[in-house]
């Protein structure tokens, strides 16, 4: 069985858990949105009270109290520093592949990198430069429309290059860091800063160097082919993808691979397949994949989750860890997996 290796949308979960309050006004600090709006260019918007299964592969989730899409660096340094001054959780995500949303919703501010100064990609000799919020599958096609290979591999990850780098994600057999060189950020101070990929601390499925800071982009270096054996690569990457991953919503591997060990292997082995908490359904293609149907909800997500892990531990004695991040009102209960 193939195993997927996707990384997560979560660009930077700053207190991501929510925990200041429910989303009633009185849980809401006073003239919090008219500062936080004051501040913001004219080509910025702001959103309240905004779905979250509008922006995530799920499509479950409650609402977060505000949404922001920056237009530009100056919109994000003004909203990371009136959510540290204000004490307001902030959180930052891409497409919003491998993110779960409580019903709840998330008691904060969500900045979402959809404005297209963070979707350009650009090439520059034998690299591209791209911004956090712009696909991986248009920074794979950049590359091979310019003769530049290594980067086939990005082409099926569905995530933004914020979240591949948060995440290091990665797919048949390569990582993102293997093919950066440079990455752009913000630190939660506001500032700017440059630093070389092997300056970030870059492990499996997470960037130390990007745990406390905001991707904002980063410098891809390929190797010169002909256009034809690229686009081979990836039609032959994108076959292997379809046939072994479901087409429903989900939102990647949900468990990471235990050492030496395929999460879904393990879970296709001791049944798992098809198993069900309401919307919520373990894929018949791949096991570490769940999968929603119309009117799923969060919390049918997490009680399946919480049934397969519970049920690898007791009959092969593994504890799955999660690779999807769960964030929200009531998130620390699932993250902690207490009770088990």
């Amino acid at each position: 069985m193939a195993e997927c290796e996707y990384g997560t949308e979560l660009m930077n979960p700053a207190e991501a858990s929510g925990s200041i309050g429910t989303a009633t006004e009185k849980a809401r600090p006073p003239m919090f949105e008219s500062r936080l709006r004051e501040g913001l260019s004219g080509e910025a918007r702001l959103f309240r009270d905004e779905p979250m299964a509008r922006r995530t592969t799920w499509r479950v989730g409650g609402p977060a109290d505000w949404l922001v899409e920056p237009a530009q660096e100056a919109d994000l340094a003004w909203v990371v520093r009136v959510c540290r001054e204000e004490r307001v959780p902030l959180l930052v995500l891409g497409r919003g592949s491998n993110l779960l949303v409580t019903d709840a919703g998330f008691r904060g501010v969500v900045v979402a990198l959809a404005h297209p100064l963070w979707q350009r990609v650009e090439v520059v000799g034998d690299r591209i430069r791209s911004g956090a919020g712009a696909r991986l599958k248009a920074v794979a096609c950049v590359a091979r429309d310019a003769g530049l290979s290594g980067l086939e591999f990005l082409e099926g990850i569905p995530g933004s290059v914020g979240g591949a780098l948060r995440m290091n994600a990665g797919a048949m057999g390569s990582c993102t860091f293997d093919v950066v060189e440079l990455v752009r950020f913000m630190t939660m101070d506001g500032q700017v800063e440059e630093r070389s990929a092997r300056e970030m601390g870059a492990r499996y499925r997470g960037c130390d160097g990007l745990r406390e800071r905001i991707a904002l982009g980063a410098v891809f270096r390929g190797r010169p082919a002909a256009r034809e054996e690229i686009q081979e690569r990836m039609r032959q990457y994108s076959e292997r993808r379809w046939a072994t991953q479901p087409a429903a919503p989900s939102a990647g591997c949900v468990f990471k691979n235990p050492e030496g060990l395929a999460a879904g292997r393990l879970l296709d082995e001791l049944g798992c397949k098809g198993w069900r908490e309401g919307g919520a359904r373990v894929s018949e293609e791949h096991a570490n994949f769940i999968v929603t149907e119309p009117g799923a909800t969060a919390s049918d997500v997490l009680r399946l989750m919480a049934r397969l892990r519970s049920h690898v531990q007791v009959e092969r004695g593994v504890n799955l860890e999660p690779e999807v991040q769960i964030v929200g009102e009531g998130a620390e209960a699932w993250v902690c997996w207490k009770g088990d």
